[in-house]
């Protein structure tokens, strides 16, 4: 006589008749420690997984410097990647320095829900660096973790009760875009691109109808690897979809585009 429920086969749960279950269970178990935690809305990081802190990158160049280039494979190529790192660690600096101005400010509004939680996808990189800048500053951050072979894994600085893990990517996609009130795309790569355009393409087909604002960091970087104008003067974009995210060069200029708009839309009537 079967003696397990349906819901308790471990066979099933994973088989390909449940997929459904597994899906409305990465919809379902979110949204109730979200509830039991008042997390009402979110601002979003993206950028890459592979970018470094100051330390760390300085760390990894000097210590690849100081070995013997006779001694040492592909020495050059090494000495080159570290000192690239260096450079890009800017950005994981200045990640740190606007999720922690932003927590702050946030902390300091006293409301009775917890309003403008940094979110990340949980991982290294740009991800560590907004979890850890919300962390000094004293408050909660969300982290939305995929499964995937490489890069990918929980750091250290994701608020405990926050930290989640997801198989579908769709799914973590909509916590991303439902919770969100702001999204900023620190540089990256295939990823951060992707989640960038998903994004501004929900806003600009409508299926996103709230006030998201949406900041591109460091405009030379995405300049020199995305031409938007090209696009408008093909007639692939109007000129108007340029309007739907703005560049900020420094935390500061981030964080005075934060407030302002949040200060518009989001303090001064009922959410």
């Amino acid at each position: 006589m079967e003696k397990f429920k349906a819901y308790e086969k471990s066979d099933f749960l994973h088989s390909a008749e449940a997929r459904i279950v597994r899906i409305l269970s990465e919809y379902l178990e979110p949204a109730a420690r979200f509830r039991k935690y008042n997390i009402l809305d979110t601002i979003v990081f993206f950028g890459s997984a592979r970018l470094r802190a100051k330390k760390d990158a300085v760390k990894e160049y000097n210590k690849i410097k100081a070995s013997d280039p006779k001694t040492t494979p592909n020495f050059a190529q090494k000495l080159r990647t570290a000192q690239q790192h260096v450079e890009m660690s800017k950005y994981y600096e200045d990640a740190v320095d606007l999720a922690k101005k932003i927590t702050t400010w946030s902390l300091n509004l006293g409301l009775d829900s917890n309003r403008f939680i940094i979110s990340t996808g949980g991982g290294p990189g740009i991800m560590e660096a907004a979890n850890k800048g919300a962390k000094l500053a004293g408050g909660y951050s969300v982290g939305l973790n995929i499964s995937i072979p490489f890069e990918q894994f929980v750091n250290k600085y994701v608020t405990p009760q926050l930290s989640f893990e997801f198989h579908y990517f769709f799914m973590r996609k909509f916590w991303f875009a439902y919770l969100g009130k702001a999204l900023i795309v620190f540089p990256g790569g295939f990823g951060t691109m992707d989640e960038f355009f998903e994004m501004v393409t929900l806003v600009q087909t409508g299926k996103i109808k709230k006030n998201l604002l949406i900041i591109i960091y460091d405009e030379k970087y995405w300049k020199n690897l995305i031409n938007f104008e090209a696009l408008v003067e093909a007639g692939m974009i109007s000129r108007e979809d340029l309007n739907l995210f703005s560049f900020c060069n420094t935390p500061d200029e981030a964080m005075k585009c934060v407030t302002k708009h949040f200060e518009k839309y989001y303090l001064k009537k009922k959410v």
